[in-house]
């Protein structure tokens, strides 16, 4: 059974930092193309950042330049390193597999902007 594990969200203060982590089992980790969406209530789940197998990334504007995809294939896990955060990024974020057909998906985790 394919696990997308996600950690590290909760509350934050605007200009804050959270760095979410998805740890990955039972996937052949390296080869997947790796994503964060993120789903705000009453939006549709988007796009943040995804890392290819190769290391290229991508993000979603609304991000650039301050949230950093990354990942670990020894350790099989993906982070987000999120900074300067505002209220418009409070959503529930979820971690994504992609390779060839395969789609796999976190439960995923809350991240909460406040002021």
């Amino acid at each position: 059974q394919v696990q997308l594990v996600e950690s590290g969200g909760g509350l934050v203060q605007p200009g804050g930092s959270l760095r979410l982590s998805c740890a990955a089992e039972k996937i052949p980790f390296s080869v997947y193309t790796m994503g964060w969406y993120r789903q705000a209530p009453e939006q549709e789940r988007e796009l943040v950042a995804v890392i290819m197998s190769s290391g290229t990334t991508n993000y979603a504007e609304s991000v650039k330049g301050r949230f950093t995809i990354s990942k670990d294939n020894v350790k099989k896990t993906m982070y987000l390193e999120m900074n300067n955060l505002k209220p418009e990024d409070t959503a529930v974020y979820y971690c994504n597999a992609q390779f060839l057909s395969l789609d796999y998906w976190g439960q995923g985790t809350q991240v909460t902007v406040y002021s």
